[in-house]
């Protein structure tokens, strides 16, 4: 017997009107129609870049490791420095300039040869790309508030998982054919791409922008002169008000960013990790690499938007990031269960071990967001989102040596290892966050001041 909703009950609305309504903001709207384009060509990138390196440019897999850790590196500046100048300058012109050099960088590599033109040209696009990343997650900080913005980093999650899904897709056929003019004119195409999303970011508004700087103003004496020293020291405290904003002094933002780094780190898990295990350790066929990669795409296109709802609430953000703690722990020692194991049982269990992985990751991601942007200071929203942006990018820079000496290296003792840093990290972020929602209710407690 199946029971029927109430007569009264509001009707859900059908996909298409929901998936509009969840871009019914032009500043979000451009930005998911950017993000559409481009990163097919990410995708695309993605799939050919190790292959292209080894077999068209020649590179040994030393020089591949070096090249790849480079942009990494680079990145690492790169994340910060974009959150600083977008609130210096125009974040529009930044993201415009930083997107377009990336794209005319990724065409660059048609035109490597060796390993040092290479180099270069990886560097260059670190730096751009994780610039951009920080503008972009400036701008959405504000152009929108509360729920908004964890909202709207959720659907760019969202698309830019589908939109790489199908230029992996597409790099494909680059594998297939396996000729030097097809990996080239793909990777051509890919920054292409990335010009072409060009077309939508020159549509964003001005209010993207941070607030412009007052300028300091003169002292002027009761004779009418200017107070050149007066004005020196108004100019000082000036200085003083704007570096007491920063990030750098900020112990609790600072803690919540380190703490994510190192969360962050599943992603090697995924990309390094897992694949090297199951080659390694279990008797499993390798596609199943492909299969529990495309598990992943899915559960985070499917559930990420509704997975970040009201974690801009921080005790929601420090709940979904407790559980994602607990789920990413699990995750670990399943991995490492799988080893030994009869193929077919070795697949269900490292299918199970997937599916606590994504979504451990998809909750991570939405307390993240929702955490990184209710915890700074919004007088210099791009700095902070700046430096929360580098500390994911030192732990991607770190996740490959320390999923190799923990999990590659000692097998079921490195992943219970693993599994100890993620369950750390992750109750630790849930502690900043359930800290900061006392200390805001009981501030929110106090009286107010009596009227003089």
């Amino acid at each position: 017997m199946t029971s029927t909703p109430p007569a009264d009950a509001p009707a859900r609305p059908p996909f298409r009107e929901r998936l509009a309504a969840a871009v019914s903001d032009p500043v979000l709207r451009i930005l998911v129609g950017s993000t559409l384009i481009s990163r097919v060509g990410r995708g695309i990138f993605l799939t050919v870049t190790v292959l292209y390196f080894t077999l068209i440019v020649g590179l040994t897999p030393g020089e591949v490791a070096i090249v790849l850790a480079s942009a990494s590196a680079a990145g690492v500046v790169a994340s910060f420095a974009g959150g600083w100048l977008a609130d210096r300058v125009s974040a529009r012109r930044l993201l415009l300039w930083a997107t377009g050099i990336e794209g005319v960088a990724l065409i660059a590599y048609v035109f490597a040869g060796d390993f040092l033109t290479a180099l270069v040209i990886a560097i260059v696009c670190g730096l751009f790309e994780q610039g951009a990343n920080s503008t972009r997650s400036a701008i959405i900080a504000r152009a929108f508030e509360g729920e908004a913005r964890v909202g709207a980093r959720a659907v760019l999650r969202t698309v830019t998982n589908a939109s790489i899904a199908v230029g992996s897709g597409l790099g494909a056929l680059a594998l297939a054919i396996g000729t030097a003019e097809a990996y080239r004119a793909l990777i051509v195409g890919a920054g292409l791409l990335y010009l072409l999303g060009l077309v939508q970011l020159v549509k964003l508004p001005a209010r993207v922008d941070a607030p412009a700087r007052a300028p300091i103003a003169e002292v002027v004496t009761a004779t009418g002169s200017v107070d050149a020293s007066a004005t020196a020291a108004a100019a000082r405290t000036a200085r003083r008000d704007w570096r007491s904003h920063s990030p750098w002094r900020n112990p609790r933002y600072l803690l919540l960013t380190a703490l994510s780094a190192i969360f962050g780190m599943q992603f090697g898990v995924a990309e390094l990790g897992v694949p090297l295990w199951i080659t390694r350790e279990t008797a499993v066929p390798e596609v199943l690499i492909s299969v529990l990669l495309i598990l992943n795409t899915v559960i985070v296109i499917v559930f990420q938007v509704p997975a970040s709802r009201g974690t801009h609430d921080l005790r929601v953000a420090g709940r979904v990031s407790g559980i994602a703690a607990w789920l990413m722990a699990a995750a670990c020692l399943v991995y490492a269960a799988a080893a030994g194991l009869p193929v077919g049982f070795a697949i269900a269990v490292l299918v199970i071990a997937a599916v606590a992985h994504a979504f451990a990751e998809v909750l991570s991601q939405a307390g993240g967001w929702g955490l990184s942007f209710e915890l700074a200071d919004p007088v210099r929203a791009g700095a902070f989102q700046g430096v929360f942006g580098m500390g994911y990018s030192v732990g991607a820079l770190a996740a490959p040596f320390v999923v190799n000496a923990t999990a590659i290296s000692h097998g079921l003792a490195g992943w219970a290892v693993l599994a100890g840093v993620f369950l750390a990290s992750g109750l630790g972020i849930r502690w900043i966050a359930r800290r900061a929602a006392s200390r805001a209710d009981a501030a929110a407690e106090l009286p107010e001041p009596a009227a003089a």
